[in-house]
């Protein structure tokens, strides 16, 4: 770490090793820190692991995403927490520690993205790397109050970055006001491959919304109200016609576990790491997904993506809720947390399964606790996503 204090335990303790950066540029002035997943010239890439971070030589190169911020002028201030190979929604790792949400310091940060969305919470960086596969960018923007998004699948480079389920995973930051966040975004996003109107048609997802806590959806009914103040009425419509929604938890499951295990499971099963509670029990399951399961479960994802792009077909995009409750609590049991991780999914895979991008907008709160909203838009519309975002913000 190249800072003096690290106020919310965010932070790998490495050898403090300076890593340049071009002397202005459109983030000059903006510090950065880096979910340690991601190389970093000078570092080891430890990935939530001992045993990996064991194995792993220091980084010649640092991955390009990165790089590409610190040729646009950011300053690099060190390498932050991560759950075990990225595999968790709670930020809590068994050997590093759980960083401190500085937002509900009686709750979980969220993960896998814990360190950079806590470091950027607390103020000690400007913006922050994180990824997201299930929902690790979006899950912790929420329960820390920032802004965060799930780029559309392939939209911005994960080379040098260690892979958990590679149809899945997506480069994302976070930043605590959208000013510098999309500052950000101009530098990795590029032009829109998908245009969007000024005013495009905005869905509800009444399934999708069934999944919140009791109380939760009327606390973000003044977010709701904003969002309509600013892009016109809201209408509604369902997710799957059926009413239930446990089949793209399951698709969404298999399919990653199966990408999670081909990437992990020969080094699990050779070095025997020491995987902390949840993590463990994920690999498990990765591990035993049969060929047939994995097969109707790719099948039942095409049917989601093909549902998902018919709702933000045209000039439509979907505003829902980003999780179904604020962090829970730290004392909250293994399985507690395992029972909520599994309706957050739910709601994450929405965007996760068809490769979608999601911004995840700080409007709300709930019992004194940020409480996030999303903007779901087509493939390729993340930099107009990100415009709607400061629109709706108030600052455009």
């Amino acid at each position: 770490m190249l800072l003096a204090r690290d106020p919310a335990n965010a932070f790998m303790a490495y050898d403090p090793v300076p890593v340049d950066n071009a002397p202005d540029g459109p983030l000059a002035g903006l510090t950065m820190a880096v979910k340690d997943i991601y190389d970093v010239s000078g570092y080891r890439t430890g990935c939530g692991n001992p045993t990996k971070l064991e194995d792993a030589a220091i980084a010649n190169r640092t991955a390009p995403a990165v790089q590409a911020c610190l040729d646009a002028g950011a300053r690099f201030v060190g390498k932050t927490i991560t759950d075990e190979l990225a595999f968790s929604l709670h930020g809590k790792n068994a050997h590093y520690g759980t960083p401190i949400n500085t937002r509900a310091p009686d709750r979980i940060p969220g993960g896998s993205s814990c360190g950079s969305a806590a470091a950027v919470a607390a103020g000690v960086c400007d913006f922050a790397f994180g990824s997201d596969t299930g929902g690790s960018v979006r899950a912790p923007a929420s329960y820390c109050g920032l802004y965060g998004l799930r780029p559309t699948h392939g939209r911005v480079s994960l080379e040098g970055c260690m892979p958990l389920a590679e149809s899945f995973d997506t480069a994302g930051w976070f930043a605590r006001d959208i000013a510098i966040f999309s500052r950000v975004a101009d530098v990795l996003l590029g032009a829109d491959e998908a245009a969007l109107p000024e005013t495009p048609r905005v869905l509800r997802l009444t399934d999708a919304e069934a999944l919140m806590l009791p109380g939760r959806l009327d606390a973000l009914a003044p977010a709701y109200s904003r969002v309509a103040s600013i892009l016109g009425e809201l209408d509604t419509e369902v997710v799957d016609e059926t009413g239930d929604l446990s089949e793209w938890l399951m698709s969404f499951r298999r399919c990653q576990g199966v990408e999670a295990w081909a990437a992990h499971g020969a080094w699990i099963t050779s070095r025997k790491p020491n995987l902390g509670p949840g993590v463990k029990d994920r690999f498990e399951f990765a591990g035993q997904v049969s060929e047939v399961d994995a097969a109707a479960a790719r099948d039942f994802r095409a049917g989601c993506k093909a549902r998902m792009e018919t709702l933000t077909s045209g000039d439509r995009i979907i505003v829902l809720p980003t999780m179904p409750d604020i962090g829970p609590l730290l004392t909250m049991t293994h399985d507690e947390l395992d029972a909520f991780r599994n309706r957050a999914l739910t709601m994450l895979a929405l965007s996760g399964l068809p490769g979608l991008p999601q911004m995840q907008l700080p409007l709300g709160e709930y019992g004194g606790c940020p409480l996030g909203i999303s903007l779901i838009g087509p493939r390729g519309s993340d930099r107009a996503l990100v415009c709607l975002a400061a629109r709706i913000a108030g600052t455009d």
